[in-house]
């Protein structure tokens, strides 16, 4: 029983974490619609000490000088939706609710196909790694249940 508390705190606290994350970012692209796109990402790139003539970081920018006020509007929803469905997600597995962890298992194993979609097309060790862990994430969460309706 002691274990099953602590993964739980452990997928809780990282659930949070990225409803955080998700939701500070939703707050910076909302702060960019009324903003030049171009002039506040050339200060970030300066203050970074990054090269703009970097062949990966020039196709970053320029897809991100394309987007558009309504785009960005859509992308900060969007965002928001995801940092509260984690928020959610990670406050119900540290108050230890029982659909916190149904919601967990069913929203985590729904992007398990897209996940391998993204590995079929381009093949890289953070996308499998973070398929890996939300297989574990899935499996473990899936086990306790099992084990409490038997």
């Amino acid at each position: 029983m002691k274990n099953s508390r602590v993964g739980l705190t452990l997928i809780g606290l990282f659930k949070l974490a990225k409803g955080i994350t998700l939701f500070i970012v939703a707050v910076g692209l909302l702060r960019l619609l009324h903003r030049d796109i171009e002039a506040t990402v050339t200060h970030w790139i300066e203050v970074f000490r990054m090269d703009p003539d970097n062949r990966h970081l020039h196709g970053l920018l320029v897809r991100i000088f394309r987007v558009t006020p309504k785009q960005l509007r859509e992308l900060s929803a969007g965002t928001f939706v995801y940092s509260g469905l984690y928020l959610t997600e990670g406050i119900g597995l540290l108050k230890r609710k029982h659909w916190a962890e149904y919601l967990t298992v069913i929203s985590t194993a729904l992007f398990i196909p897209l996940e391998c979609y993204e590995i079929w097309e381009r093949r890289t060790w953070p996308r499998i790694g973070i398929l890996v862990l939300n297989i574990l994430t899935v499996w473990y969460l899936a086990r306790g249940l099992r084990r409490r309706t038997s």
